[in-house]
């Protein structure tokens, strides 16, 4: 029986796993999640699962069959078009093989999956010592000997191992919704097409993504200074405000904001740097954003994050029949290939918000270079080398002729 005592902090997806797949392995684990409850707050938008990380993750879980009774597997391809509506990319729907399922849903999938008591609600961090004892708001937790950092992008574990900090990505936006979108938008549901919209044009992007429950959410995010959305959330625009400054872009886009409906989130987003490593600390570990923070314009955040947990629970069932030394050994081992995964994500999501948001031209200038290093990264690294001459051929030449004729 392992010697291991782990203690989780964040019961959102990577924390949630980890716990399931250590529990199903009979290793002792408690989650502490700083929210009162599992519905404290809106779980944002919707994933897709990628066959190799997410959906690896959760079939090693057991739990595929109950995600895909609310996955959704007939979604469009996602497409990438101008301010004009003008389509620059659309991933043919043969190759569109991600399913998708809304944060909400995959949220309750994993918490269900948890034995009651598991998760300790109402547990905020403050810190953990140098004898790695955890300090909540109402005592300390000593028994651990394994704490795993899952708290998100402003984690209080990775200040136990790093001084480093999330930094500003340069944008800010809007987060609003568009409820039972094909009755009260139909010619917004019918652009977004049961997928994913994103238009960019002058540094601005307006997006739209279908949700399971029939509404779209919609996002509008520009360069803004790292003040510009406290401000806002203080100054309130309304819908026709954002417009304005979208004045420009076709009225099918501006119909997007305008069919919104309800509260609007106004958001900065941020993100560790690219290649972010810490000093290793017997003891301590991190998964998903605590590691490798990401602004969403690569969707590799939610899949790297099941993968992350998914990798430490690897280790540690690997050695949970050895000594306490030899466990935490392997987590350490765990670690140093955790931050080339995160690195490799990391950068391929800086290069696709740069193609787009802060180089002149995007998207009809940088479309080539966007769909190769997302086609490079997501291609098998043995074979990166002999088809990388082959793919820059292929999508350059046919973007010269597509140019051409629109």
């Amino acid at each position: 029986m392992s010697l291991l005592n782990v203690a989780i902090i964040g019961a959102g997806p990577a924390g949630c796993l980890l716990a399931r797949l250590l529990h199903l392995n009979d290793i002792s684990v408690t989650v502490f999640e700083a929210e009162p409850s599992f519905d404290a707050r809106s779980q944002g938008g919707t994933l897709d699962l990628h066959p190799k990380t997410g959906i690896a993750a959760l079939k090693a879980a057991k739990l595929y069959d109950e995600f895909a009774k609310y996955a959704r597997f007939d979604v469009s391809a996602p497409t990438v078009s101008d301010k004009k509506a003008q389509p620059y990319f659309q991933l043919p729907r043969m190759f569109a093989s991600n399913p998708e399922i809304d944060r909400l849903e995959l949220r309750q999938l994993l918490l269900w999956s948890l034995p009651d008591g598991m998760i300790r609600w109402n547990h905020r961090l403050e810190r953990i010592d140098e004898n790695g004892n955890l300090h909540f708001a109402h005592g300390i937790e000593k028994q651990y000997n394994l704490i795993v950092g899952a708290d998100g992008a402003w984690s209080r574990v990775r200040a136990a191992i790093t001084s480093t900090e999330p930094e500003y990505s340069g944008l800010s936006g809007y987060n609003m919704s568009i409820p039972n979108a094909k009755e009260h938008a139909p010619k917004t549901y019918g652009l977004v097409n049961r997928g994913s919209l994103f238009a960019y044009s002058d540094g601005k992007s307006i997006m739209g993504q279908q949700m399971g429950d029939r509404s779209i959410q919609v996002a509008v995010y520009s360069p803004q200074e790292e003040s510009w959305a406290k401000e806002m959330r203080v100054k309130k625009p309304s819908r026709e405000d954002i417009c304005q400054e979208y004045d420009d872009w076709a009225p099918e886009l501006l119909e997007m904001v305008r069919k919104t409906e309800g509260d609007m989130r106004i958001m900065a987003l941020y993100m560790l740097p690219v290649g972010t490593k810490w000093e290793l600390r017997r003891g301590v570990t991190l998964v998903g954003d605590a590691a490798h923070l990401m602004t969403p314009f690569a969707g590799e955040g939610v899949n790297l994050a099941l993968e992350d947990a998914m990798k430490l629970a690897e280790a540690i069932i690997r050695t949970k029949d050895q000594d306490l030394q030899s466990q935490l050994d392997s987590v350490m081992l765990y670690e140093k290939e955790l931050m080339d995964r995160g690195s490799k994500a990391q950068a391929l999501t800086q290069k696709l918000m740069e193609l787009m948001f802060f180089t002149e031209g995007a998207p009809r200038e940088t479309i080539q270079d966007w769909i190769i290093a997302r086609a490079s990264y997501d291609c098998d690294p043995r074979m990166r080398p002999f088809l990388y001459p082959f793919l820059v051929a292929g999508v350059y030449g046919f973007y010269s002729v597509f140019k051409w004729r629109i």
